[in-house]
């Protein structure tokens, strides 16, 4: 279905693997993948909302990044496993759009989070005696909405520019989701405007908020340092760096992807970096940044515990 001329109505995707035998093996390896992540995920949105002790600034932030990762790990890994496991590549053109939609929001969304949460810790960690004023609810509802709000611009803006271009040499997409940078490859109209904009939006909001979190991270080692107490800077290291881990694993996959020079082609390059971003956050927040936290640990043996005495008592 390749070099033809007619208008496109639907995407062929790619799989997972040529050969039958693997394509069904890694679309069930993904699926145990994205289930763990998605429980995982549900897992602290459920602890964080009923446990009174974690409504802080900190897990309010921490719930909202875990409905996210939910989210944004269910938008591509389920229809791509299942589409494996049916043997059906076909995506709908308004599918496509929708899907290019909910990965940019939910990406941008994440990101920015994450960005608010180092602003968190570098006040909780530099200014511990003002941190209930400076982080109070109203201010971290307003600071959420807002990453919220704009995210459904900067998808919005991003998706209709993509979709208005013409798409009549090829339909197939050389990734296993949509994404913008694999439409731009197979399009038939002029994608100069699409690339720049795509470059400098990236460049704007990835190096913004990543200098934003370099700076709170500067701010809160220089601090932690000064602590006369070995096990305090340990507590607060143990903190911050996996909150950089997730960060780290995030930003340069994306920014790898979407900034490198295009070709008409998908490599293997392509997909390893795309199940980087899509795939391994999501699955590693609950783990290394909340599950290994006592506050959590314990949250969740509460949690358990009322849960069997309810069942005991009925």
């Amino acid at each position: 279905m390749s070099n033809f001329t007619t208008i496109v109505t639907e995407f062929l995707l790619l799989g997972f693997s040529d050969t039958q035998e693997l394509q069904i093996l890694y679309a069930l390896l993904f699926l145990v993948l994205y289930l763990a992540g998605l429980i995982g995920n549900l897992l602290i949105v459920i602890i964080t909302t009923f446990d009174r002790r974690l409504h802080t600034p900190m897990y309010f932030f921490l719930r909202n990044l875990s409905i996210v990762d939910a989210c944004y790990i269910s938008v591509t890994v389920p229809l791509a496993s299942i589409n494996s496991l049916l043997n059906n590549r076909v995506i709908s053109f308004s599918g496509c759009a929708v899907q290019v939609f909910l990965l940019i929001f939910l990406a941008y969304f994440e990101f920015t989070l994450l960005t608010v949460m180092a602003r968190d810790r570098y006040v909780a960690i530099c200014h511990p005696l003002h941190y209930t004023v400076i982080m109070r609810p109203s201010v971290c509802l307003k600071m959420t909405l807002t990453c919220l709000v704009t995210g459904l611009l900067y998808s919005g803006f991003h998706t209709g520019y993509t979709f208005r271009l013409s798409f009549c040499q090829s339909n197939v997409i050389h990734q296993f989701f949509c994404d913008i940078p694999s439409l731009l490859k197979i399009s038939c109209s002029e994608t100069f405007s699409n690339i720049l904009s795509l470059f400098i939006s990236i460049l704007v909001v990835g190096l913004g908020c990543f200098a934003l979190i370099i700076a709170s991270y500067i701010r809160i080692f220089s601090t932690v340092l000064r602590f006369p107490v070995k096990e305090q800077q340990r507590k607060a290291f143990s903190t911050c760096l996996p909150h950089i881990i997730v960060i780290s694993l995030f930003i340069f996959p994306v920014g790898f992807e979407n900034l490198q020079p295009a070709s008409k082609s998908g490599s293997i390059k392509d997909i390893i970096l795309s199940i980087i971003y899509s795939i391994i956050p999501p699955l590693l927040n609950p783990i290394i940044y909340s599950l290994r936290n006592k506050q959590i640990k314990e949250a969740i043996k509460f949690v358990m515990n009322r849960k069997i005495l309810l069942s005991n008592i009925a």
